[in-house]
């Protein structure tokens, strides 16, 4: 089973208390998120403070456009020196192919169903069949394509490990420290995604809102040795 590493989301208004939980966390082996909101707002400045503590960044901007779109997006995310990209697994095989072909590019790491549905709300949305099916169609058509992991729920991360194996990452967001009412409605707790075989869990709040996110932080990367 793969070491799971530690991702904290900089979900965070502006780059002022990026700079300061930055600052918190140096020195511990962690990874970084940087997210629509704060690079709508900063820009590459927030992927440029991250590196600034030695953190490896994750550009979560889901891309979603035409395959052209998609791999200009892809190259110039690869000119930020980011470790890995996200973009959503239902554009289709051919964007991410387009997005597969761009050299020296970042990881490809595909969305399948974001961790805020659950069966009702997926219903809604109008999706047939169930999360699950979701999930395992879109990530086999995302590996085939050249995607290099899978971003989907602690839920069904045991079954993408499976059928996968060791060659392609599997992402979770969706980390939560007990019970809960937030918006993630299929999550689970560190040790059980780690357990699930996550390469990388992806957590934010636990760790945004805690008195000392330092501490917080290591209590995880202590759960999931």
């Amino acid at each position: 089973m793969p070491k799971t590493r530690l991702m904290i989301a900089l979900d965070v208004p502006d780059l002022k208390p990026a700079r300061l939980l930055l600052e918190k966390l140096k020195g511990l082996p962690v990874f970084y998120k940087v997210g629509s909101s704060l690079f709508t707002l900063a820009g590459p400045a927030a992927v440029d403070l991250a590196h600034q503590y030695g953190g490896k960044v994750f550009l979560d901007l889901k891309f979603h456009d035409i395959p052209n779109t998609v791999k200009n997006a892809v190259a110039n995310a690869a000119k930020l020196g980011v470790y890995s990209i996200s973009l959503h697994l239902c554009g289709g095989a051919e964007m991410v192919r387009a997005a597969a072909g761009v050299k020296k590019r970042p990881e490809l790491w595909g969305i399948t169903a974001l961790t805020g549905f659950d069966a009702e709300s997926f219903a809604r949305a109008g999706f047939k069949g169930s999360i699950e099916e979701a999930v395992f169609n879109l990530a086999d058509a995302g590996v085939r394509s050249g995607v290099n992991g899978i971003v989907c729920s602690p839920r069904e991360a045991a079954a993408v490990r499976e059928r996968f194996g060791p060659g392609i990452k599997v992402i979770t967001p969706g980390i939560r420290l007990g019970k809960t009412s937030d918006d993630q409605k299929r999550s689970m707790t560190p040790k059980e995604a780690a357990r699930a075989g996550a390469d990388f869990i992806v957590i934010g709040r636990p760790v945004l809102k805690a008195k000392d996110p330092a501490r917080a932080a290591a209590a995880i990367l202590k759960e999931i040795e």
